[in-house]
């Protein structure tokens, strides 16, 4: 009997590695679109000049590497008409000013050309609190888990949107969350990181911006769709999300992208 059921399990095993077909799946390629990541920060207590803005396509599902743009032509406008021009870096598709000037609650304006289309984004810089304190709980909620936390005042004088961003050394990408003051607008508020891989000796970098209500909801879907804080920011969603930028000369081919200035406020803290 026993040597019945070995040569039937002989036989299943070679019937399915008999039975076994490589299936090419076929994906629709589309055209590949621009993405323009724009985002101007102004670290408090530094001068700001130093600003760069990254612009690549896309690409199909098993393409390595990022496409990036060269040549194009990229320069934000001020409320003064001042012209702030973007150069690029080599062939890298990094486009860099150094000699940017940041204003709290100025207004400017993104003009991007490349291959005869012209596209453009307006928004304000906006200001962030400054961090006034770091609390560090070895236990956390569960009892396991490292938990940090970074206070700052909310002013209340206004409505903010915070965008929350987390480096910390074993994840590949930065953690990012956005959360606004609706229901303590004015109060101490903090932004908390609960984690079961902290460690004592790891150096966390926490960075808080300040940012505009269409932004935090445009972070919040891309977030969602991503699958959360786990995968980063730009993991590939499953829906396409428009951002603020509009191509003046054909609007039916929008870029990928947003235009976004904020002030940000930097701590680096050692986990105890």
């Amino acid at each position: 009997m026993k040597n019945n059921i070995k040569y039937l399990i002989l036989a299943i095993g070679l019937f399915l590695f008999g039975c076994e077909e490589v299936v090419d799946v076929d994906l629709n390629n589309s055209e590949p679109k621009l993405v323009i990541d724009a985002s101007i920060k102004w670290e408090k207590g530094t001068p700001g000049n130093e600003q760069s803005i990254k612009i690549t396509t896309t690409a199909d599902y098993f393409n390595n590497t990022v496409p990036v743009v060269n040549g194009a032509i990229v320069k934000i406008t001020d409320s003064n008409n001042i012209i702030f021009n973007f150069l690029e870096v080599g062939t890298t598709g990094i486009y860099k000013c150094n000699n940017f000037t940041p204003v709290l609650n100025g207004t400017y304006t993104l003009t991007v050309t490349h291959n005869g289309q012209t596209y453009t984004a307006t928004d304000k810089l906006y200001p962030v609190p400054a961090i006034t304190s770091i609390e560090q709980d070895l236990n956390g909620i569960t009892g396991d888990e490292i938990e940090l936390k970074f206070n700052f005042q909310d002013n209340g004088a206004e409505s903010n949107y915070y965008l929350e961003e987390y480096k910390v050394p074993y994840r590949p990408f930065p953690l990012l969350g956005v959360f606004n003051d609706e229901f303590t607008n004015g109060n101490q508020m903090f932004s908390l990181l609960i984690d079961k891989d902290l460690a004592p000796a790891q150096n966390i970098k926490f960075t808080l911006h300040g940012i505009s209500e269409r932004y935090h909801n445009f972070m919040n879907i891309l977030i969602s769709i991503s699958g959360g804080l786990s995968n980063g920011p730009f993991s590939t969603p499953p829906a396409t999300v428009k951002g603020n930028i509009i191509n003046q000369t054909n609007s039916a081919n929008y870029p990928l992208g947003y235009f976004r200035l904020s002030e940000v406020d930097v701590r680096n803290y050692t986990i105890q």
